[in-house]
């Protein structure tokens, strides 16, 4: 820490104005830290002596932003608190365009800085104040020289269903730096160019949003959370230049699903809820069906039992809508009948329904094609293995998470690395019970996790 002259008055308005101790802070940046991956031991002492006027070290400063800004139920910005950091080179951007570039140059030049980058709960609810006019002014005003057409276009698909397919099979770290760059040098800067005509342009917006959302999806499978938020609020942006009613209402639901994933439902009714009115008759059934399925998570997530029952009630009608392709952007995450399955099991279990859950965790075992998504079944079947646990039927619990154990081999994931230490501290206690298969398992899964 370096100490500043002055006293930080403006923190130490910002605590008394969120009516917290020292300690309280402390313990809230600690938490926020451990959801970014990092292990803080913050303490009322360091929050006192950044009042005086010690200037936080790292990320830091961000951590003690979010807690208040979630403490207050409002943004809270760094200037705000007197913590104004060096510039940051992806700070948010007017231009969608720019700051796709800078994000996918900062993956592969400065990977460490944008690794550490902070996921916000104040981030979820970005759609809800975002204006577009100025947006679009500045996009349209360019007059580029390069013409580029539905070739190009065509290539930039190609290359996201290619390594989204392989995501789906090796994990997010597998092929992220080649994905970033592409989007960084040729797919973001295509986007300056001149269009043909009005659907063209949409067109092209539209297949770098996919790109964007690759990328973030990607940054979320290796639990880069702040990356991955940046990501999708770029591609939302871009996705508004396509198709604001539809293809920007997915890319909400994409910012929402990450925020349910770390347990932070903030914002996450509101924005899914504004997805379904945007998108009204502007969807094909099955990828309304999956607005409604992350709606039936963030109720779940808020412990509303009802209003989550009619949301997975909606998502099943929505399925049943017949004569339809599903749309292209939200193809990029799997095919949406196993998609509301996986969910579903998911919101059973925020509802403590584990029969009900394991029911539909065993369905999407179906649905999901084993080759193709390898890390679906993986997923799933550690999942699944919890469900049985929270049974007590402790033999098949750990007969189901050896199938997970099984096809981890060369699946470069945060996530499932997640799973296994999560079934790891249930088979610390089943070791203790002697629980056939219980010792042989936990010492697999330790090897998997070394």
């Amino acid at each position: 820490m370096t100490v500043t002259k002055e006293p930080n008055r403006r923190l130490q308005e910002a605590i008394a104005e969120a009516e917290w101790t020292y300690d309280a802070l402390a313990s809230a940046i600690r938490r926020i830290a451990a959801e970014n991956g990092e292990i803080l031991r913050t303490n009322k002492s360091a929050v006192a002596h950044w009042v005086d006027g010690a200037r936080p070290s790292g990320q830091t400063g961000q951590y003690i932003a979010e807690a208040l800004s979630r403490r207050m139920g409002r943004p809270v910005s760094l200037t705000e608190i007197g913590l104004v950091t060096a510039e940051d080179p992806l700070a948010a951007d007017i231009d969608p365009v720019r700051a796709a570039t800078n994000l996918g140059r900062a993956d592969v030049e400065r990977r460490r800085f944008l690794a550490v980058a902070t996921f916000t709960a104040a981030g979820v609810a970005m759609p809800l104040s975002y204006d577009h006019e100025p947006v679009s002014r500045l996009l349209r005003a360019r007059t580029g020289t390069v013409l580029v057409g539905t070739e190009e276009i065509d290539v930039v698909r190609q290359i996201t269903s290619v390594f989204s397919a392989a995501d789906e099979r090796l994990g997010g770290g597998h092929g992220l730096t080649t994905v970033t760059a592409y989007l960084a040098d040729t797919a973001a800067p295509m986007l300056n160019a001149r269009f043909p005509n009005e659907r063209v342009r949409r067109q092209a917006f539209g297949a770098v949003a996919e790109l964007a959302y690759l990328a973030g999806w990607k940054h979320h499978d290796l639990g880069q959370e702040g990356a991955a938020q940046r990501y999708y609020q770029v591609g939302y942006q871009l996705a508004y230049e396509a198709d604001p009613r539809g293809h920007a209402s997915w890319m909400m639901r994409a910012l929402a699903q990450q925020a349910l994933s770390m347990k932070q439902p903030h914002h996450c009714v509101a924005l899914i809820e504004e997805a379904l009115i945007r998108s009204r008759g502007a969807l094909d059934g099955q990828t309304e069906a999956l607005l409604h399925i992350t709606h039936a998570r963030a109720h779940a997530a808020s412990a509303e039992k009802t209003a989550a029952a009619q949301a997975l009630l909606a998502a099943e009608n929505a399925l049943t809508r017949q004569g339809e392709p599903q749309a292209g952007f939200s193809l990029v995450s799997g095919p949406a009948s196993g998609t509301v399955v996986s969910h579903t099991a998911r919101t059973l279990s925020d509802l403590a329904d584990h029969g009900g859950a394991q029911r539909q965790h065993r369905t999407a075992l179906i649905r999901w094609d084993a080759e193709k998504y390898k890390r679906v079944h993986i997923l799933t079947y550690a999942d699944l293995g919890d469900s049985l646990a929270a049974q007590n039927r402790t033999d098949e619990a750990v007969a189901t998470w050896r199938k997970a154990v099984d096809l981890m081999e060369g699946v470069s994931s945060d996530r499932t690395r997640q799973a296994l230490a999560s079934i790891r501290s249930s088979l610390t206690i089943y070791r203790r019970r002697g629980v056939p298969g219980a010792t042989e398992l936990d010492q697999r899964v330790r090897d998997a996790l070394a």
